[in-house]
């Protein structure tokens, strides 16, 4: 068995790259609107479906619970979401977008829409089409 560890042909090296390049990117455009990518994973959730609460986000987006609700907290004070009580629970709320926060969406879907396409340029068609497709199988299983 052949022990020895190549960076250049290790995901996790390869990956990183990738997604540290597309990060530092896509932080300078949101800067440009006032907000960072830590602030992206609950917006990009509540544009496609709003009234759900902080736990739905978190596993939607794949991001911890307290870390969420610290980014709920910081798009609360930037005017772009609102905390309502849950009807059905009275420790949880759910949460929805000032129109604001519904405003920005038109604003922003094009910066990562470019960006990816940016990004997986290098690769023809059926490339990125089987890239997107291996790496959803892969996020499906985190």
């Amino acid at each position: 068995m052949n022990n020895k560890f190549d960076r250049q042909s290790s995901f996790g090296w390869l990956i990183n790259v990738v997604a540290s390049q597309a990060s530092k990117k896509f932080d300078t455009e949101l800067k440009k609107h006032g907000l960072t990518i830590a602030l992206w994973p609950p917006l990009m959730c509540l544009w496609e479906e709003e009234g759900i609460n902080q736990s739905e986000i978190a596993k939607k987006s794949k991001v911890e619970n307290s870390t969420t609700t610290r980014t709920l907290d910081k798009l609360a004070a930037l005017g772009l979401i609102e905390r309502r009580d849950d009807p059905h629970s009275r420790r949880s709320f759910r949460i929805y977008l000032t129109d604001k926060g519904r405003d920005l969406k038109e604003v922003l879907l094009p910066i990562p829409a470019a960006l990816n396409q940016e990004m997986i340029s290098a690769l023809d068609e059926d490339e990125q089409q089987q890239i997107i497709r291996l790496l959803q199988k892969l996020v499906a299983k985190v």
